[in-house]
Order: C-alpha cells, then sequence, then structure tokens
C-alpha cells in the first residue's frame, strides 16, 4: 500500500497495528483518511474484516468513513464495523440485551417519547410539575446516565435533600416504565452497553 501521501503522524498511525487507537484531531486534518487506510493496512496483514472496528461520533462521518473503506477495500469491507458510537452500542444491544433482563426488540425513545412518558411518571408520583419541570427532570435523568449514576446509587447521593430526594423518586419511576415498556433512551444506549460488558 503506498503511504507516501501520508504524514508522519498519520504514516505512525496506520502503521501502528497493537492493540486500539485513537486519533484526536481538528477539522479537515486527514483523521478518517489516516483511519481507512490503516483499516486497509490491517486487512493486508491478515486481520479479518469483522474484527475491525471504526468509530465516530456523527453519522456524516460514520457514512463517509463507510464509503472511503469499501472503495479502499472492496471485498470484505461489508464486514468491517463502521459506525457512530450510538448506532454501535444498538448493535450490540439488539443481540445480547437480554442478558440484562430486556427483550432484544427493545424500542428506542426520542424525546417527545421520553417526554410523554415523563408527564405520566410526574402525574404517578404527585410531582408538581409546575415545581419540577420535565425538561429539567430528564435532564438531571440524562446527566445522571452520562454518569453512569443509577436510580439507588442516585437516591443514596440525594442524603436528606428534600429536592434530590423528589428526583430520585422520579428517577426510579422513570427506569420502571422504561423496563415494562422494554424502552430505552439515547442516554440508555451507552448506560447499557456499559453495564452488558461489565457484567
Amino acid at each position: 500500500m503506498d503511504l507516501s501521501g501520508l504524514n508522519q503522524n498519520q504514516r505512525a498511525a496506520v502503521e501502528q497495528t497493537e492493540g486500539p487507537l485513537l486519533i484526536l484531531a481538528g477539522a479537515g486534518s486527514g483523521k478518517t483518511r489516516t483511519l481507512t487506510m490503516r483499516t486497509a493496512h490491517l486487512l493486508e496483514l491478515g486481520v479479518f474484516p469483522s474484527s475491525i472496528l471504526c468509530i465516530t461520533f456523527t453519522n456524516k462521518a460514520a457514512e463517509e468513513m463507510r464509503q472511503r473503506v469499501d472503495s479502499l477495500v472492496g471485498i470484505g469491507a461489508e464486514s468491517i464495523w463502521v459506525s457512530t458510537f450510538h448506532s454501535m452500542c444498538v448493535r450490540i444491544l439488539r443481540r445480547y440485551i437480554d442478558r440484562l433482563g430486556y427483550d432484544n426488540r427493545f424500542t428506542i425513545y426520542d424525546t417527545d417519547d421520553q417526554k410523554t412518558l415523563m408527564k405520566e411518571v410526574c402525574r404517578k408520583t404527585d410531582i408538581d410539575t409546575k415545581r419540577f419541570k420535565e425538561r429539567m427532570l430528564l435532564s438531571v435523568i440524562s446527566s445522571a446516565k452520562n454518569e453512569m449514576i443509577l436510580p439507588e446509587e442516585f437516591e443514596l447521593n440525594a442524603g436528606g435533600d428534600f429536592v434530590q430526594l423528589k428526583i430520585a423518586k422520579v428517577y426510579k419511576e422513570y427506569e420502571a416504565q422504561m423496563r415494562a415498556n422494554n424502552a430505552l433512551d439515547f442516554d440508555d444506549l451507552l448506560v447499557k452497553t456499559v453495564q452488558l460488558l461489565e457484567t
């Protein structure tokens, strides 16, 4: 493979073949090109296409990477995982989430679904939605999930704080309803994948 069009750092990234690799660089610096060249290089060395994961943050970047991998690699490119973090998690969860007690045909709730559910949760838990806005509650729950703080831990962390205890009650009911509906929100896609991998 001709690596002459790559700079020194890009070439080092392409030729580093052991273990995972994180490329952190600004827009237009050649990250996608470097990753696709590295992918092709790994295939030349005999790595199975299904053992390669190219992951990025946005759908646009993933699509661009997929097109470049397809054109550079050709046959076998379809077996390479090229995706965003969320789509990779969905793919893993569709196969293995039953190990966490969910059905593999789970639903992914968008923001409208979440708002509808939160209205029901607030009604069930007697929460004054003038004082505790649904959007605020969803935001706090999202932040907790992003910190991998589950409802039980959130409740423990609340101590005797009245507001935090109310939010903990909502969080617990929200999660119970999500499970009852066999549903995940976008934060759950990451959280449940981490839980699955940890357990």
